[in-house]
């Protein structure tokens, strides 16, 4: 049953087991598993939402047109005539960026939604006591509340910005036409993401990173995307903090350190992402909050134990960066404590994170320094320089990066290079069972594969045991037997 909240609709309340508020992707998995399980679910679609499920497929869809375009512009480089030299169709890439989302929306329309058992309400909910929500007329009162509201772009606090016309992400996807000259402001992954798509499509790309380019991962992984980046003919600014922007001739332009100024056509603020938290009334409900998002404890649970909250509106024990593997993750850990009473912990350092730019990045577990904080580590690497298959395919830039105990207890990952978010899923297994490397190097890869690259990062473990004396005294005795 679909329901949209109007001032004619029955005050009488609602008895859900759940309602789930926010219809982003983690609170879309959160009321479509409860339903399956026959439990009585109620989905607010709350207003203001931030990157729905159809917004982050058009950026998909956004990344794999500039797949194309990267891959039909290389081809002279392996032998191969230009496949095309006529300028690319803006509005045609935008039909099929419509397309593909119209074609996703089918998953989570209200239809949809209804049939699986979800009573959908449209509308902008507010707690008025720690037991139920208003929508409108419509009052909710559930045996158990999921926020999942998501988050918002963050402006950044320069002055004469908000003076200026400017794009977020969900903005950029919707243009009409290529901007001749876009500025992207932020050093986020959907920064270098959008700064590279439009590069790929035609547009001249400045990036401005102010707090430098990926700051929260690991600096190696991030020189190859670095150099990639430049090698795309994108300009780079790092670490020039952003003094001012203003207009010029109705155009954007930014004034950094330096006194460098960068003109452009466009400008996109993709500086990071705030929870969409405000007008919740979360005080009524007991629910504590910041800055951060709401604040929950590792099992997903605020200060009101009938509440939980996911995804990018949520702080404390489980603010980490957002994404929607970390969405999905925590709504099965919150249906496995709220529906069947399992304990489940929520650990960032099990879900994996990934930057989408050409080539990939995908780390999972501690970082290098986070593991060195902890004691005394090995750290491995193997380049894709080394695969036979990077290097027939003309994509050799990248390097495969473990992070283990003295005892070879793997602690982290961090894969640069194409194919990075596939090859980080054995990893990501790694991680989660505390498998040690030496039983990750025993696995037989499939040969003319990358992931060829992740074994033999997992057999150097064993190098240093090679010039041991000792064992090459055995060695040695061992020869004499034949």
């Amino acid at each position: 049953m679909s329901q949209t909240a109007s001032p004619s609709a029955s005050t009488a309340p609602t008895t859900p087991d759940i309602c789930v508020i926010g219809d982003s992707p983690g609170g879309l998995a959160v009321a479509t598993a409860a339903a399956l399980f026959g439990i009585r679910t109620v989905l607010v679609r709350h207003g203001g939402s931030a990157l729905s499920a159809r917004e982050d497929v058009r950026a998909q869809a956004l990344r794999a047109v500039a797949g194309r375009a990267r891959a039909a512009a290389d081809a002279r480089r392996l032998g191969l005539p230009p496949a095309h030299s006529a300028e690319i169709d803006h509005g045609a890439v935008r039909a099929r960026l419509d397309h593909v989302a119209a074609r996703m929306a089918r998953n989570d329309s209200d239809e949809r939604l209804a049939a699986l058992g979800v009573q959908v309400v449209t509308g902008e909910a507010r707690f008025q006591n720690r037991h139920q929500i208003a929508v409108g007329e419509t009052v909710i009162k559930a045996r158990r509340f999921v926020v999942a509201t998501g988050s918002l772009p963050a402006i950044p606090a320069i002055a004469g910005l908000s003076d200026l016309p400017y794009l977020t992400a969900d903005g950029v996807l919707a243009l009409a036409r290529r901007p001749e000259r876009l500025i992207v402001l932020g050093g986020t992954p959907a920064a270098l993401e959008l700064a590279q798509a439009m590069r790929a499509l035609g547009s001249e790309v400045t990036l401005v990173a102010p707090d430098g380019l990926l700051p929260e991962d690991d600096p190696e992984a991030v020189g190859v995307l670095r150099r990639a980046v430049l090698g795309d003919g994108v300009a780079l600014h790092e670490g020039r903090p952003v003094l001012r922007a203003e207009s010029r001739r109705q155009r954007p332009r930014l004034v950094l350190g330096g006194e460098v100024q960068v003109e452009g056509t466009h400008l996109l603020v993709a500086s990071g992402c705030r929870p969409n938290i405000a007008g919740l009334e979360l005080d009524l409900a007991g629910v504590r909050w910041d800055d951060h998002g709401i604040l929950v404890d590792h099992s997903l649970r605020t200060a009101n134990r009938h509440i939980y909250a996911i995804g990018g509106c949520a702080g404390g024990a489980a603010e980490s960066p957002e994404s929607g593997q970390t969405a999905q993750h925590q709504a099965g850990l919150v249906l496995r404590n709220a529906l069947f009473r399992w304990p489940a912990r929520f650990r960032p350092e099990q879900v994996p994170r990934t930057v989408h730019g050409w080539p990939e990045l995908a780390s999972v577990g501690l970082s290098e320094a986070q593991a060195r904080a902890r004691g005394e580590i090995r750290v491995l690497r193997w380049p894709y320089a080394e695969s036979g298959r990077a290097q027939a395919e003309g994509d050799s830039e990248g390097l495969i990066k473990l992070v283990t105990d003295r005892r070879g207890g793997i602690l982290g990952a961090v894969i640069a290079g194409v194919q990075a978010a596939e090859l980080i899923a054995p990893w990501c297994l790694a991680v989660q069972k505390r498998i040690n490397v030496k039983e990750m190097a025993g696995l037989a890869a499939p040969s003319r594969s990358l992931s060829e690259l992740s074994q033999k990062a997992a057999l150097s473990f064993q190098a240093p045991l090679a010039a041991k004396p000792g064992l090459r005294r055995l060695i040695g005795f061992l020869r004499h037997f034949g």
